[in-house]
């Protein structure tokens, strides 16, 4: 039987490969083997870091927001802002809260007293 050429679609996939690996460091960058397994793995970890980056967002919006409470005096938790803040519809999600206790503390003084006259 007689020998068939592939032509040019794996040195097209390897070539395709080299450029996503081509940062990486010594061999991670040189061989196709373990280039073709460190692409695999940092597709995996940028996929996994996204997901705990939002998470780590909302850990710091909740931090924010509830320092910006306590110094403020009106209410006793985070906890307890959130809950009367849902129970009056007042739709401020914990991003745009935490950016107003950064920038502007007389403006979540006044939310926080209509979530208390709404009660």
């Amino acid at each position: 039987m007689t020998r068939i050429r592939r032509g040019y679609i794996a040195r097209r996939r390897r070539t395709k490969t080299r450029f996503f690996v081509s940062t990486f460091r010594g061999t991670h960058s040189k061989l196709a083997r373990t280039a073709s397994q460190q692409k695999t793995r940092a597709l995996v970890s940028a996929d996994r870091d996204r997901s705990r980056q939002k998470r780590s967002f909302r850990r710091l919006w909740i931090t924010r927001i509830n320092a910006a409470i306590r110094e403020i005096g009106v209410f006793y938790s985070y906890s307890r802002s959130i809950r009367d803040l849902y129970k009056s519809q007042l739709l401020l999600n914990r991003k745009i809260l935490s950016q107003i206790a950064i920038s502007n503390t007389n403006c979540l003084y006044t939310i926080s007293n209509k979530i208390i006259l709404v009660k």
